[in-house]
């Protein structure tokens, strides 16, 4: 019996040693499958060559590197498809290279981490490897030309050119700038996002511009650094640029793409006046011209007056086309002297109502601003042609009183055009104070849409463009200057009552957020008993619909409160009779002071929670009755 229980102790021993082993090799097993999903991970395949990574594996593999071509792609980009059998013949090129020089691709919709950190913003997007730096690569996209730039990178000798964009700091920013005929300064920040999307861009630009005869600069300044020289030019977002020339700032209104900046900067270097010989140069002007006719008439380049002129030119040279003469003959054309600018209205727009010309004289004592303003002062005829072209650059003014028919100064249609801006002119000569302008119908069908007079069956129509965005429509009625004398001074003593487009007043408006419509946004929001916070949305708005349930949530809060009101509109449906309330995107949210109705706050905070705007409700708010905790 104590025999068969030592066996037996035995056993059970040998067994409990076969189980340990046994664990500790299905323990020892998972660590190698482990292992093997470690490796998994970060393993380098090769599909036809080219070697593929991922934020798993893109440092570990560029380690000891000397050069390596990335490819970032999509997998759905049709150009990286289309281009995908050629992207492999570089591969293998290059890996007949002595010393072999790797090919890679990497799915940037999966590596997000890796599209971020090289700001890969398209597809394909192709980057060099240098020792870890990536080098941009902006050539054409085939075999040949890729090839050899990458085997010009992989040289040992081979260093990256210096930035060709200027670095400016207090040390050196006044005398680059005050030295410079032009440069372009843009002012950034290194954190900015959109800073960063720009930067590849100026750079290319500014190798561009480098190369040209003669060269323009492109710098830029850190504003997080240099505080002062950004106050200085009211730098306040980023990125901001700015145009210098000789050490004066003018605002850049450019694109912001290699090619805009490039055909921008060029136009800006040249000056801003044109030389004018001949008679029949300003002649064919006259005759024939849309605009005014600007002619600067100087004895000579060295005249002291015509570097004035030329200053106050660069500062209008987006909204006027600007000439000047140096020719005796051009002058007695103009009737005018040297130093002195003529502004000369085309034939087509003349009236005995007006000055067919205007003349300044420069002296040595004349500002700057004087030049100006008589440009800006007299560029318009009494009754002239608003145009989608010229619209923004000199139709802003109001009220603005626009007549709108079958516009055409064509030979056969001039007649006619002139016909009814006859008419137009006897009333405006009686109304300085407002402009006068005539219109095609076709060109304006959106605007008589918006004034209900598109369905008019009148020949002619009328509508004033009032201050604050507020329009009005004269009746339709057969035009005749009495008819539009009778409507603009209805609209002189008050008498008008503006268009609005509206939705339907809410039959029901007891929601925690009040509904407003076009009609009802005086009542509501620009009440002086009320603060009123409104937000202006789209329909088919993914982030307002987003925002709706905290919205609403918000307006539940506050519902006690008589004197706050939490308001929606939608803006696609409504007309937002203030220009103070502007929409440029949605969800656009204002708070509307009871104090302070044409000079709203907007929400511009990103924390669009219920405590984001409670926040800011308290801050602004002039009749909360109750505390945030309270509520």
């Amino acid at each position: 019996t104590s025999l068969t229980s030592k066996v037996r102790v035995k056993l059970l021993l040998v067994l409990y040693v076969a189980e340990e082993v046994e664990e500790e090799e299905e323990e020892g097993g998972d660590d190698d499958n482990d292992e093997e999903d470690k490796d998994d991970v970060t393993e380098v395949k090769d599909e036809n060559g080219v070697l593929v990574l991922n934020d798993d594996n893109f440092d570990m593999f560029m380690e000891g590197k000397d050069t390596v071509l990335v490819e970032f792609y999509a997998p759905w980009c049709g150009h990286c498809k289309q281009f995908a059998s050629e992207y492999e013949k570089i591969a293998l090129t290059l890996k007949e290279n002595d010393p072999p020089i790797p090919v890679a691709k990497v799915d940037a919709t999966k590596s997000s981490s890796l599209g971020s950190r090289f700001e890969v913003s398209g597809y394909p997007t192709f980057k060099i490897m240098k020792k870890g730096e990536p080098v941009e690569y902006d050539g054409a996209r085939n075999e040949q030309d890729i090839v050899a730039r990458v085997m010009e990178v992989a040289q040992p000798d081979w260093k990256p050119p210096p930035e060709a964009t200027l670095v400016l700091t207090k040390d050196n920013f006044d005398e680059v700038v005050n030295s410079a005929d032009i440069i372009l300064v843009e002012f950034y920040a290194p954190w900015c996002g959109h800073c960063k999307q720009l930067a590849p861009e100026y750079e290319k630009a500014a190798k561009a511009l480098s190369q040209r005869s003669p060269p323009i600069s492109l710098a830029k300044v850190d504003a997080t650094q240099e505080n002062d020289i950004a106050n200085r030019f009211g730098v306040s977002g980023y990125p901001t640029l700015k145009i210098f020339r000789k050490g004066k700032a003018f605002d850049y209104n450019g694109p912001r793409e290699k090619i805009g900046i490039v055909d921008y900067m060029s136009e800006q270097a040249g000056p801003p006046s044109k030389q004018v010989q001949t008679v029949k140069q300003v002649q064919e002007l006259i005759k024939d011209g849309d605009d005014a006719v600007i002619v600067g008439v100087f004895s000579s380049e060295q005249d002291m007056t015509y570097d004035l002129y030329l200053e106050a030119c660069n500062i209008l040279r987006e909204d006027f086309k600007f000439l000047h003469t140096f020719s005796s003959d051009v002058a007695k054309l103009l009737k005018a002297s040297p130093s002195q600018v003529v502004m000369v209205h085309p034939e087509k727009f003349r009236s005995k109502y007006e000055r067919d010309s205007y003349t300044l004289t420069i002296k040595d004592s004349t500002e700057v601003s004087e030049v100006q303003d008589f440009f800006k002062k007299h560029i318009l005829p009494l009754v002239g042609h608003r145009k989608q072209s010229n619209d923004a650059k000199r139709y802003t003014k109001r009220p603005l009183v626009v007549v709108y028919y079958g516009v055409d100064f064509s030979f056969d249609y001039r007649k006619a055009t002139q016909f009814w801006r006859s008419k137009v002119l006897e009333v405006a000569k009686d109304f300085p104070e407002y402009t006068f302008a005539i219109a095609d119908e076709e060109d304006y069908s959106d605007e008589l849409k918006s004034l209900g007079l598109s369905d008019s069956g009148e020949e002619v129509n009328v509508g004033i463009l009032g201050d604050g965005g507020k329009k009005f429509a004269m009746e339709p009625d057969e035009f005749d200057s009495e008819v539009l004398r009778d409507f603009i001074m209805a609209f002189k003593k008050g008498k008008l009552k503006p268009i609005v487009k509206s939705q339907p007043v809410p039959k029901n408006n007891q929601g925690p957020v009040t509904v407003v419509v076009g009609k009802t946004f005086d009542d509501i929001v620009m009440d002086t008993k009320k603060d009123v916070l409104i937000e202006f949305y789209a329909p088919w708005c993914g982030h307002c619909k987003k925002l709706e349930p905290d919205y609403t949530a918000l307006g539940k809060k506050y519902k006690g409160e008589k004197n706050l009101v939490i308001a929606k509109m939608d803006a696609t449906a409504n007309d937002v009779p203030h220009d103070s309330y502007k929409t440029e995107g949605f969800p656009t949210i204002y708070f509307a002071p009871s104090n302070s109705k044409q000079s709203p706050i907007k929400f511009e905070g990103g924390d669009r929670t219920i405590e984001g705007f409670s926040k800011f409700l308290e801050q602004h708010a002039t009749k909360l009755s109750q505390s945030r905790d309270e509520l």
